[in-house]
Order: structure tokens, then sequence, then C-alpha cells
């Protein structure tokens, strides 16, 4: 089976990882009022979620390294599965936690290996393409998956919304073990790999650029349920429609950042896109503004916010292709590391007495520039590869 037959399974499988990651992100006020929580302490669901992940990817990746790499993607997509299932049938907090920590393990597992397998076999001139069809599932789920997640959520409770997740994860893992080839050819990165990258303060900046780009976005992602709800007088039905216009803008960018990558080359890309955030973020510190200039708005930062990926994915694979499994899983982490740290900044503000929902949009656009920074220092350091 080739890597493009596979590229469809890897997307689908994608989907489900965003859903069942993301969807509380539309769900955070019924969450906390069902688990007994304040809004920030629900967004620690987020973090803690993303903290297990910037962890326990690249250890688990770098851990089996020699396995069969249909029987460690499968697995971890069971495990996600497991999780969710765990959430749904269990809503105490303590558990929900523990849940979303297994969960987070599993997808560790998913996503930075099918990128890591198509990256490997693509060519460099069609590479970018390629990775944006796998990264689309993600940015799908922000078009269906958040959407309806936060409208079960707030309908018949938000247990419901992992119990989907579930049905939908574990019928995927028997996919993905049926589907890809026990003999498929990979290299081989081991706990060694992992350690030679982290070492290396060349890549590990190129790496921070995810992190830090992303970081900006949750600031405002986070506790846009209740920025909008506060501000705009938004309930469920306009929060959805809001979630649903992020998510067209997070398909549309998906495909628009691949295209770019494969004409303007990767380095470029991330800097537009850098630019166009810290021009766009802080008018979220301008609601209430007219309905349809917020449509819009949302529109163009999910697109500048999710056009991303696939150019830093082809950056890393250029930079250092014999030790991409790993370096795929630790820019993977720090997609989560990104929104862990945006979700602890974004609930600082609303604790701050001097600060609060208002200030989010300049607070966001402010940690851009720390990733603007990052970009600039690591093309210094490693221009001829750039």
């Amino acid at each position: 089976m080739s890597h493009r037959s596979l590229i469809p399974l890897f997307s689908s499988a994608n989907f489900v990882i965003g859903m069942g990651a993301f969807m509380v992100i539309g769900m955070m006020e019924p969450m906390a009022d069902g688990l007994d929580l304040t809004t920030a302490e629900a967004g620690w669901v987020m973090t803690w979620y993303a903290l297990a992940y910037a962890i326990g990817s690249p250890l688990l990746v770098a851990l089996s390294g020699a396995m069969s790499r249909r029987l460690v993607i499968s697995g971890g997509m069971l495990t996600f599965g497991i999780a969710a299932a765990l959430a749904a049938l269990v809503p105490v907090a303590e558990v929900v936690f523990s849940a979303r920590f297994l969960a987070a393990l599993g997808a560790g597992l998913v996503t930075p290996l099918a990128a890591a397998i198509v990256a490997a076999q693509s060519a460099e001139e069609t590479r970018g393409r390629a990775l944006a069809s796998v990264f689309f599932g993600l940015t799908l789920a922000q078009v269906m998956g958040v959407p309806v997640g936060s409208f079960l959520a707030y309908t018949f409770g938000w247990q419901v919304s992992f119990a989907c997740v579930a049905v939908l994860a574990l019928p995927m893992a028997w996919l993905l073990y049926s589907r890809i080839p026990a003999d498929l050819s990979f290299p081989v990165n081991r706990l060694g790999t992992l350690w030679s990258v982290l070492k290396d303060w060349r890549l590990m900046m190129a790496i921070s650029f995810t992190a830090t780009f992303l970081a900006a976005n949750y600031v405002v992602y986070t506790y846009l349920t209740p920025l909008l709800s506060t501000t705009m007088g938004f309930e469920r039905n306009g929060i959805t429609f809001v979630l649903l216009i992020f998510g067209f803008g997070a398909v549309f960018g998906n495909l628009m950042g691949g295209w770019l990558t494969d004409r303007i080359g990767p380095p470029r890309t991330l800097m537009l896109l850098a630019v166009s955030q810290l021009v766009l973020l802080p008018v979220f510190s301008a609601l209430p503004i007219p309905v349809p200039l917020l449509y819009l708005l949302t529109f163009l930062i999910s697109i500048c916010g999710w056009s991303f990926m696939a150019a830093q994915q082809a950056r890393l694979v250029r930079l250092s292709p014999q030790k991409a499994n790993v370096m795929l899983a630790l820019n993977a982490a720090a997609i989560y590391v990104g929104a862990a740290v945006g979700s602890a900044i974004g609930g600082a503000v609303l604790s701050a007495p001097a600060l609060g929902l208002n200030a989010l949009g300049i607070v966001g656009a402010l940690t851009v520039t720390s990733a603007i920074a990052t970009l600039f220092f690591s093309r210094q350091a490693r221009a001829p590869l750039n």
C-alpha cells in the first residue's frame, strides 16, 4: 500500500483525535457546571491533556521506535478511545482528568507517526501538500467535531460528547491495524535520537515556533466561549456558529498552508502567518463589535492560525530527515505545550483584577511576538537549511 492510499486513513484518524482533543473548548461551561468547577479550573482539562501529550508523545515515540508502525498507531487510537469512554462513563473531575492524561498518551502515538510515514515517502516538492492532507482531519475536526461536541454538550450533557468520540475511536483503531502494511519500512529512532534532538538548541528553537505560535492563539481560543457569552451576549446557537466558522477557516487555512509551503517555502509562509496574527488578535480586545465583522475576524484568524502546520512539518523534516519521527513527535508535543501555555496565560489574564476577558486579544498579540523571534533566530542559525 502506497503512502498516498494511507493519507485518507491517517486524515480520518486525525479527525477523531482532533475532535476528542479540542471539543472541550466548545463545552467549557457545561463541563464546568457538571464537574462543579470554575471556568478557569475547567480550562485545566485542556491544559492537563496538553502537558501529558507534550511529555508523553516524544518519549513513547522514541521507546516504540523499532516496533511495527501499525501496532503502535492502532494501539494509540485504541487507548484514545478507551480514555474517552472512561470520561463519559465516570463523570467525576478526578477521573476525567486521568482519562485526559491517558487520551493524550494515545493521541501522541497517532498524529506524529502518521505524519512521519507520509513525509518520509513524499517528494520534497509535494511534501507540503501531502502533510497538509494528513493534517486535514485535525482541521476538519474544527468544522464538525468541535461545534458538534459543543452542541451535544449544551443539549444532552458533556458526557455524550465523550461517548461519541469513543464510538468513533474504537473502530478506527481496527481500521488502522488492518490497513497499515505490516512490513512498512521506516527510519528507526530510539531514545538516543530523542536526546540528540533535545540537546541541539538549533533544532529545538525551530520546534519551539510551534509552541509559541499556538500559545498566542490559545490565549483567546481556550476562553472563546465565555468571551463571546459575556461580550457579545451569545448563547448555545451563537457560540456553535462561531465555532463552525472557525472550523471552516481552519480547513481552508490548512489547505492554503500546504499550497504556500510548496510555492514560497516554509520560512516565508511561517513569517507571513505570524505577522498576520500579530495584527488580527488585538481585535478580540475590542469586543463587542458588529456580528458580521466578528464572523469575518474569526474566519481570518482561523485561516492564519491553522495554515502553519504543513510549513512547519516540512521545515523540520528538511532540517533533519533521519530524525523525522522524533522531530515530528516533538513538534506535535509543541502543539500541546503551546495550547497549555496559552490556556494558562489566558487563565491568568482572567484571574488578574486589572485585566479580564477583554485583555485576551492584546495579550495574545504580545505572545505572538515570541513566535516571530524564534523563527528569526532559528533561521539565522541554520540559514542554509531553511
